[in-house]
């Protein structure tokens, strides 16, 4: 009897023993569980006010990026000028390039252009010294005219005085010829009457004579025949130099003892010289 008592004690001894073992181990795990809650609350409320810090922070990095944004906005606005100056720069360049090119190539003209002027104006002073040369030429048979002119203004005065008319004057540049016509002194128409012949005096017909003058400048050339030999306007005379025919020259106007005949063929001009025999043609 004893023994079945002590039993259900001894099982309640430690059932009470089991339980409250599991009761402190409860409590113990429930302590535990506090403790760790109360440190995830702590851990939880010091992730909340990082997340309010870092909220605060995001908030200030929105407002930053949106700054930077804005700033982004005018950089590339800045950037876009840059280029379109960069743009303008680079045409502006090449712009300068073609006239820098042009002014070059202008220059280079100029440069020839230059050398051709030199070049003429060597040669144009080369034909003022020539020119200056002919004009002294010029001024001494001016000198020489002149005085030829004195003289026979001299023989006129005393071909006057003798009862002599002085006839044309012909003056070139290269020489002057006298053409006298006799006239009687006063007081000798008588004589003259009774020397001459009356009736018409015959003409004396004559084909060949020389050139005497030349004047370039005009184209033509004085010889040595005319009316009193029967020449009349429009005859026609060869030229010969020596025994050579160098063209022909037509009689403009006639004088007594001489004729101005003009150039018939233009090579003649660079060909006539002073003393050439002169022959009619036949009509």
């Amino acid at each position: 009897m004893s023994d079945k008592i002590k039993s259900p004690i001894l099982l309640l001894i430690v059932l009470i023993v089991v339980s409250l073992s599991l009761a402190g181990g409860v409590f113990y795990m429930l302590q535990k569980e506090r403790a760790k809650s109360v440190s995830l609350q702590e851990e939880l409320d010091d992730v909340k006010m990082k997340q309010k810090v870092t909220e605060a922070k995001l908030d200030e990095s929105k407002k930053t990026i949106s700054g930077l944004e804005v700033k982004m906005q005018e950089a590339k606005i800045q950037i876009d000028k840059i280029n379109n100056e960069l743009a303008q720069e680079k045409a502006a360049r090449e712009d300068a390039l073609n006239q820098l090119t042009q002014l070059k190539s202008e220059l280079d003209q100029q440069k020839t252009l230059r050398a051709d002027l030199e070049k003429k104006l060597g040669s144009a002073q080369k034909v003022t010294e020539k020119i200056q040369t002919q004009l002294k030429d010029l001024s001494s048979k001016k000198t020489e005219l002149e005085k030829k002119i004195k003289d026979l203004e001299a023989q006129a005065k005393n071909a006057q005085d003798e009862g002599v008319e002085l006839g044309t004057v012909i003056v070139t540049p290269e020489t002057s010829v006298v053409v006298p016509t006799q006239s009687a002194k006063p007081g000798s128409e008588k004589q003259a009457a009774a020397a001459k012949p009356a009736g018409k005096q015959p003409v004396k017909s004559a084909s060949e004579g020389k050139v005497l003058v030349i004047n370039k400048d005009y184209n033509f050339a004085v010889i040595d025949l005319g009316a009193k030999d029967g020449i009349e306007i429009g005859n026609t005379f060869t030229v010969f130099h020596g025994n050579k025919n160098i063209g022909e020259v037509k009689v403009e106007k006639v004088h007594d003892s001489m004729a101005a005949a003009g150039f018939v063929s233009p090579d003649i001009k660079d060909k006539i010289s002073e003393g050439d025999k002169v022959v009619r043609k036949a009509k």
